[in-house]
C-alpha cells in the first residue's frame, strides 16, 4: 500500500464515526499534492445534499481527530466538501449508484479522434465501462478512462 493510500484509508476509518454522528456518508477521501501543497480532502454526501454547516461540523471534528492521531508527517490542508454535481465516479460503488444516469467519459487517448464521450451509464465490470448514446453503446476499457463523472446541464 502506498503512503497516499495509507493516509486515505486511515483518514476514512477516523472519519466513519464522525460522518455517522453527523448523518452524512463518506463519498471519498483523497490525499494529493498540488503544486507545493498537500491536500487531504474528504467528500461527504447525504440524500438531500450537504450544506456548509455539515461541512463545518465534520471538518472541525475530523481536524481534532487528525491532530490527536498525527499520522501524516507532511504539512497539509484539510478540506471537507460535497462531491458536487459533476462528481467524479472513482469507485465501483459510485458507478453502481449512477447506473441509468448520464455521464461524461474522458479518455487518455482518442478513439476516432475523440477523447470525450457522453451517454447513459449502462453497465460496468472490473475491466470495462459501457455507456449508451441513443442506439449506440460504447464500451471503454477502464485503464483507458482518465475520468468519468456525472453530467449536468445548467
Amino acid at each position: 500500500m502506498s503512503r497516499r493510500e495509507e493516509y486515505e484509508t486511515r483518514t476514512e476509518q477516523l472519519l466513519a464515526p464522525i460522518a455517522e454522528a453527523n448523518r452524512v456518508s463518506i463519498y471519498d477521501v483523497e490525499y494529493v499534492k498540488e503544486g507545493s501543497d498537500y491536500y487531504l480532502r474528504a467528500y461527504i454526501d447525504k440524500p438531500e445534499g450537504v450544506n456548509i454547516q455539515d461541512c463545518e461540523n465534520v471538518s472541525r471534528a475530523l481536524s481534532d481527530v487528525l491532530d490527536e492521531e498525527d499520522f501524516i508527517p507532511d504539512a497539509y490542508i484539510l478540506e471537507v466538501s460535497s462531491p458536487g454535481l459533476g462528481r467524479a465516479l472513482k469507485k465501483d460503488k459510485h458507478l453502481q449508484a449512477s447506473i441509468g444516469q448520464e455521464v461524461e467519459v474522458k479518455l487518455f487517448k482518442p478513439i476516432d479522434k475523440c477523447k470525450e464521450f457522453s451517454g447513459i451509464l449502462e453497465s460496468f465490470d472490473a475491466d470495462t465501462i459501457v455507456i449508451r448514446d441513443g442506439e449506440t453503446a460504447r464500451t471503454f476499457e477502464r485503464p483507458d478512462v482518465a475520468l468519468i463523472r456525472l453530467a449536468f446541464d445548467f
